[in-house]
């Protein structure tokens, strides 16, 4: 038996993982020679697809140069680039960065930066209210302990630790990216919670239009457009959780762009970027906030400075990675790509129906069949990488966020085999249920029984 332990999965129980002996841009290749299309971009992070040359060639011309230092100190040009850079392509206001080395720790720091602010605000005896949080059911926002406070306590995958963790607050966030009733309800709610609490909140977090691992939830732009405003009036933070939907994945090159009404942005205070970042390299998270944020830890107190510093922050490599793959997505165009994904999603999955399936949703470069209950798509994966497609279906989902360079071809066979797998389980059981209403003849014939 393997030493090593696995995410997310029951060691005693579980099948053995496929062994990948390469990949090349969106095929992962087996030991034995299987090939299989990633649908998933290895949770949702491999945008340009594996072994991509030009950000080979960054990472190598970097690690020729040194892999790693420490920013404590000292400063390298791939992080100073880098940070500029995503100063430059996010929504304007957001003027200073942070890096961490996971999503999850993006998010910590969001949290830490948030808390602290209201602290450096704070009366001279330092003593300060705001240090609670504000989230949406069906959220999720990392593994870590912080962060798993303010992922969704009751259906989420943390709700084990939930006497553990820290509690927060929670409102339930519209359902479906047209609607617009629960959107105002929502926000009603929203409003009633920051006038009973707004004193100790120190800011509201989310995923701005897709919840993730909570089970691919679509709400409508005009809640972030909400969020924005009662966080202004009651003088709450607004951190947008990032990680998953950035770098095209809703349409946009960031989901909170989708807000913009007219002229006038929707700027969170404090953004955290994850997954696509390095399009799937190595381990780097961004967390930007606004000249406001930033001002708060200014002073001749070293109290004031942020208290927090990851050993692996702005790592040379990824940050070179990085760099590349922003200039790959503006160069090629990704956001055409991304059009043309969401239009062969919405023609394979928007109506498709089936034994099982509750609802089918596309948003971007997302695809989504959601079923009944979890156990309608059991064993959807063995039937998936049989047919040269790896699926990793969770809850009640089966979803694909393909890597960009996907092509058409490939990309209608990712749908038809998640659709396959449902059209053929129905159908077997109607073979299986006519099966049963037959005998046979010597000759193998079936002869249809007749009620006596």
């Amino acid at each position: 038996m393997s030493p090593l332990w696995f995410p997310y999965a029951q060691m005693q129980t579980m099948p053995p993982p496929l062994n990948i002996k390469s990949a090349q841009g969106v095929k992962l290749k087996t030991e034995n020679g299987r090939e299989l299309i990633d649908a998933i971009s290895s949770w949702w992070c491999v945008i340009h697809g594996y072994n991509h040359p030009k950000i080979n060639a960054a990472i190598d011309k970097q690690l020729k140069k040194f892999a790693h230092i420490m920013l404590g100190g000292l400063t390298h040009n791939a992080a100073e680039k880098l940070a500029e850079e995503l100063v430059r392509i996010t929504p304007k206001g957001l003027d200073y960065v942070f890096f961490a080395d996971s999503g999850s720790v993006g998010m910590e720091v969001a949290m830490k930066m948030a808390v602290q602010y209201w602290k450096n605000n704070s009366s001279k005896d330092g003593t300060v209210k705001k240090y609670r949080f504000a989230s949406l059911y069906k959220g999720y926002h990392g593994d870590t302990t912080g962060v798993m406070s303010i992922s969704d306590p009751k259906e989420g995958m943390h709700h084990l630790f939930k006497g553990y963790l820290p509690w927060q607050y929670f409102i339930n966030p519209p359902i479906g990216f047209t609607d617009l009733a629960g959107c105002n309800a929502s926000l009603n709610k929203m409003e009633n919670l920051f006038k009973m609490h707004a004193e100790e909140i120190a800011a509201f977090v989310c995923e701005p239009l897709l919840q993730g691992a909570g089970g691919f939830n679509f709400y409508p732009p005009e809640f972030l457009r909400g969020i924005r405003e009662l966080c202004n009036k009651y003088n709450v933070l607004w951190i947008a959780d990032e990680v998953a939907t950035g770098f095209g994945r809703t349409g946009n090159m960031f989901a909170v762009e989708q807000a913009a009404k007219g002229k006038t942005k929707i700027i969170p205070d404090i953004m955290v970027l994850g997954k696509g970042l390095t399009a799937g390299y190595l381990g780097l998270s961004a967390t930007l906030a606004t000249e406001k944020i930033y001002n708060s830890f200014l002073g001749n107190a070293y109290e004031k400075a942020f208290m927090h510093g990851p050993t692996f922050m702005g790592n040379a490599l990824a940050c070179s990675a990085a760099l590349a793959s922003i200039q790959i997505f503006e160069r090629e165009n990704y956001l055409e790509k991304i059009a043309k994904i969401n239009k062969i999603l919405t023609d394979e999955l928007l109506n498709f129906k089936a034994k099982g399936v509750k609802e089918c949703r596309v948003l971007g470069a997302c695809g989504v069949i959601e079923t009944e209950n979890e156990s309608d798509h059991n064993g959807i994966q063995e039937f998936a990488a049989k047919r040269g497609v790896w699926l990793r279906p969770f809850l009640k989902v089966v979803y694909t966020t393909p890597p960009y360079i996907i092509t058409e071809s490939e990309l209608r066979k990712v749908c038809k085999t998640m659709k396959d797998f449902f059209i053929q389980k129905e159908t077997s059981k109607t073979e299986s249920r006519f099966r049963k209403t037959e005998t046979f003849r010597g000759d193998g014939e079936p002869i249809l029984n007749k009620k006596r």
